[in-house]
């Protein structure tokens, strides 16, 4: 999925939300948990509930993995199930890889060739042969991690640097140089909104993943003010808020009831900044 693509998905449906499938086995309705597979079918009721507001989904692997073999099937039932029925939806993998060269080619083969994702979140401390390796597949999308919505992201990000600058900026200005608009999107958290200026200055034409809005308490109206550009740019997304709305039978209905209302703003936001 190319850059053009993406937007054109988001002219479309009118939508820059994606659904972190952050699904955990604890949370997920009652009636489920004694069925075959159910992290796989608590996602693709999910799934079929949302698939026309949404632009992307983001499995978060620790919640697979966590599970072994049987949550490693259920993951690539998911991802199947989306490349299968909604192929123009983009396939996020939440993974935060990032090694040494050989090993991130390794990632990079499991998630872009056996996986079928589109894209991978990819941590930068390692520097750039770290990277590299998820940017050799035509195509595909490094998500690379650059200010986080997480508490400890004042442990590094935002120190000061001998270069006069804060660590993501650095991490931004370097990294940049290593892909393209077309290829690296990366990952600042809602919760850091009013840092998207200083971003956007630096790298006016990427995508960025937002996570951090619902739960978390970032603004979306804030988000899109600081982080629009031309073709959108931004991919917003909800996980706990929506997943986990309802525990009862109704739980996809409700998730898409949820899901339309982050929708119906972003609509109007892509509407005044005349982005449709």
């Amino acid at each position: 999925m190319n850059a053009e693509q993406l937007f054109d998905q988001i002219k479309r449906k009118q939508s820059f939300l994606c659904i972190g499938l952050d699904t955990e086995i604890s949370k997920i309705p009652a009636h489920l948990k004694g069925i075959d597979l159910p992290l796989f079918e608590f996602n693709r009721q999910i799934i079929n509930a949302t698939h026309d507001l949404v632009i992307a989904y983001k499995p978060n692997v620790a919640f697979y993995e966590c599970l072994g073999m049987s949550g490693w099937h259920q993951l690539e039932l998911t991802i199947n199930y989306i490349r299968d029925n909604f192929p123009d939806t983009m396939i996020i993998a939440d993974a935060k890889r990032g090694d040494i060269g050989n090993t991130s080619r390794k990632y990079a083969e499991a998630f872009f060739t056996h996986l079928r994702c589109d894209a991978i979140t990819v941590a930068p401390y390692m520097g750039s042969d770290s990277v590299l390796p998820f940017l050799e597949y035509p195509g595909k999308w490094v998500i690379l991690l650059a200010l986080t919505s997480s508490r400890g992201a004042d442990d590094f990000q935002l120190l000061n640097t001998a270069q006069h600058e804060r660590l993501f900026e650095v991490v931004l200005r370097k990294s940049a140089s290593w892909g393209n608009s077309g290829n690296m999107m990366y990952v600042v958290g809602a919760t850091k909104a009013s840092m998207l200026v200083k971003v956007r200055e630096i790298i006016p034409d990427h995508f960025l993943l937002i996570p951090g809005v619902g739960e978390q308490g970032g603004d979306l109206e804030e988000v899109a003010s600081y982080g629009l550009n031309s073709q959108c740019g931004l991919i917003v997304n909800s996980s706990r808020a929506i997943l986990y709305a309802d525990s009862s039978g109704r739980f996809a209905q409700v998730a898409r009831e949820k899901a339309g209302e982050i929708q119906k703003q972003m609509a109007v936001i892509l509407k005044d900044r005349a982005l449709l």
